[in-house]
């Protein structure tokens, strides 16, 4: 007999699809899917500029490791915002314009 009977996992999970399936569609949150697809579009008009590039700009002027990313849409203009920990330990918010990747503001996180 195995030590991990599977008979109550599965009657856990069946008893879970009413409650799943009661969800409405317009209640599931975003997929990242879709925020990748939105970039891909913004890239193809023209709206922003490739993510290597904005990455070299983040890093020119603030060295260190990005460790986060996010792609806004702001009063009609794109930004990346990234979160860098700096060579030096620190963490920084920086925001850059997608289009002309003109750095628009850096705030020490600590």
């Amino acid at each position: 007999m195995s030590p991990f009977p599977l008979r109550p996992l599965v009657l856990a999970l069946v008893a879970l699809i009413p409650a799943l399936s009661a969800v409405p569609l317009g209640a599931v949150p975003a997929r990242a899917d879709d925020d990748g697809e939105r970039a891909r579009r913004a890239l193809e008009r023209g709206e922003i500029r490739p993510l290597d590039a904005v990455l070299a700009a983040a890093r020119a002027a603030v060295p260190g490791d990005v460790v986060a990313l996010d792609l806004k849409r702001d009063d009609g203009r794109w930004l990346y915002k990234l979160r860098i920990l700096g060579t030096d330990g620190r963490r920084r918010d920086v925001k850059i314009d997608a289009s002309s990747l003109k750095l628009l503001d850096v705030d020490d996180d600590d």
